[in-house]
């Protein structure tokens, strides 16, 4: 575990008093108040001017209030409590769910909007390996606490990630599939183009799977150098857009790019599966050779 720190979350009616040129803004958020150690839980979010009686709101959130650094904003809990903040920043995280329905506070701005002296919601914790978080959760909370991970919050963003990912492997197949039937359709007419050859080639001694094998390492060459040259071409396109991401509309997708995640091990199994269907598709242009009857053909 990176860091720990309690918090206590609140839900509340934001608001900003009109001013001249300029609107009031009302808006509902979820306050995130955060105890010691709270900067630490979110080393990517600017919490360095977080104290009591301040608020730092998501982007989207601070958009809706037209609230910008130094203006006073207003919660107001459901039992008609008000605290007075004053928002000292914002942050970004690229999920518009979060940038627009939160806002981190202190733990005693909390307490006092809900009127609850000492309470805490649990604590949050960072961990090394994000997978693990509810193995570490149970670590060590014990059967005293339940613990409550990114996973389970996200399950249904997750779920569409995990179902795009399979369309987008069973698209990717087909392609290949596609590919491989039009090698194949190249190397049925480099066949029958070649035909009297292959007559010839028999009747100079050389075996049927000797003529065979030419137009199997034909398409192994094929297919090999494709999948190099895609391996390339996969991985450059991949690191541009790693690099440079693609913007897509966060009130759509709750995410306002598309993250992109280079694994070695995606690039290995559908090398390998590229060259399983290569090998696949060679072997009817293979048979079609080893039919081939030199005393039909030279007659």
């Amino acid at each position: 575990m990176l860091a720990q720190a309690p918090f206590l979350a609140a839900k509340a009616l934001l608001t900003r008093r009109a001013e001249e040129g300029r609107g009031a803004g009302v808006d509902f958020a979820t306050l995130i108040g955060l105890g010691e150690g709270g900067a630490a839980v979110y080393p990517d979010i600017d919490l360095s001017q977080l104290k009591p009686g301040t608020v730092v709101l998501g982007s989207m959130l601070a958009r809706s209030l037209a609230a910008f650094t130094g203006d006073k904003l207003v919660a107001l809990s459901i039992d008609q409590t008000r605290v007075t903040l004053e928002v000292v920043g914002t942050f970004s995280t690229g999920n518009a769910l979060l940038d627009a329905g939160y806002a981190f506070t202190t733990l005693e701005d909390n307490r006092k909007l809900l009127g609850l002296p000492g309470a805490i919601s649990g604590y949050q914790a960072r961990v090394r390996d994000p997978d693990r978080a509810y193995e570490v959760g149970r670590a060590i909370g014990g059967s005293d606490y339940l613990p409550q991970t990114w996973q389970s919050n996200y399950r249904t963003l997750i779920e569409q990630l995990a179902l795009q990912k399979r369309v987008s492997g069973i698209i990717v197949f087909l392609i290949v599939g596609v590919a491989a039937l039009g090698m194949a359709n190249v190397l049925v007419l480099a066949v029958v183009e070649k035909t009297p050859d292959i007559a010839l080639l028999r009747v100079l001694g050389a075996r049927g799977l000797q003529v065979a094998g030419v137009f199997a390492l034909e398409g192994v060459l094929l297919g090999a150098g494709g999948v190099v040259l895609g391996n390339l071409l996969g991985w450059g396109l991949s690191s541009y857009f790693a690099w440079r991401p693609i913007r897509i509309p966060g009130d759509l997708y709750f995410i306002t790019s598309l993250p992109v995640d280079i694994k070695a091990s995606d690039f290995v199994w559908v090398s390998a599966m590229s060259l399983l269907v290569v090998i696949l598709a060679s072997l009817l242009p293979l048979v079609r050779a080893l039919r081939v009857k030199p005393g039909e053909v030279l007659r």
